[in-house]
């Protein structure tokens, strides 16, 4: 992969890549912090990326991969991150995407994974399934399950709303 071919990718991917992996992880840093470390590692690499049939999905499995294993790293101290970490660079995202945030966030994480990869990222079933090395029956699966609990999330968040 040639230096200009990789900005264009850093330059495309890099805020969609942070993105998908936050709404997966639930923390911003930590994804940015993910994503840089995979496209360091995509630098290192760019000769043999060059093979690589879809580059940013190459990227996007290296940085959940480092999410990941931060995660299993932190885990006691994961959850006081995501109570009282925010971004303050951020503008304020608008009440229903908090509240899809906080629902989503109630998903099972390989649910919540699949959904961010379908309806977020437009991946279909066998894209995630390569990417992810799970069988395509599994990420629909997934993506039933995860729908079925994100609508029952959402209805008890709106109840919750409504007696308040």
């Amino acid at each position: 992969m040639q230096d200009r071919e990789f900005d264009a990718l850093y330059a495309a991917a890099f805020p969609r890549l942070v993105r998908q992996l936050t709404l997966v992880t639930g923390d911003a840093e930590a994804a940015q912090d993910a994503v840089q470390e995979a496209f360091v590692r995509a630098w290192s690499r760019r000769g043999t990326l060059r093979a690589v049939e879809v580059p940013e999905a190459w990227v996007r499995t290296t940085a959940w991969r480092l999410a990941a294993s931060r995660f299993r790293r932190m885990r006691r101290g994961w959850e006081l991150t995501l109570r009282h970490h925010r971004p303050t660079s951020v503008a304020e995202p608008s009440p229903d995407r908090l509240l899809v945030e906080r629902a989503l966030a109630t998903v099972p994480l390989n649910q919540r994974r699949a959904l961010v990869l379908h309806y977020l990222c437009d991946l279909s079933v066998e894209q995630i399934a390569a990417e992810t090395g799970t069988p395509a029956g599994t990420i629909k699966s997934w993506l039933a399950r995860g729908r079925k609990a994100l609508a029952q999330s959402l209805a008890t968040e709106e109840r919750q709303s409504s007696n308040v």
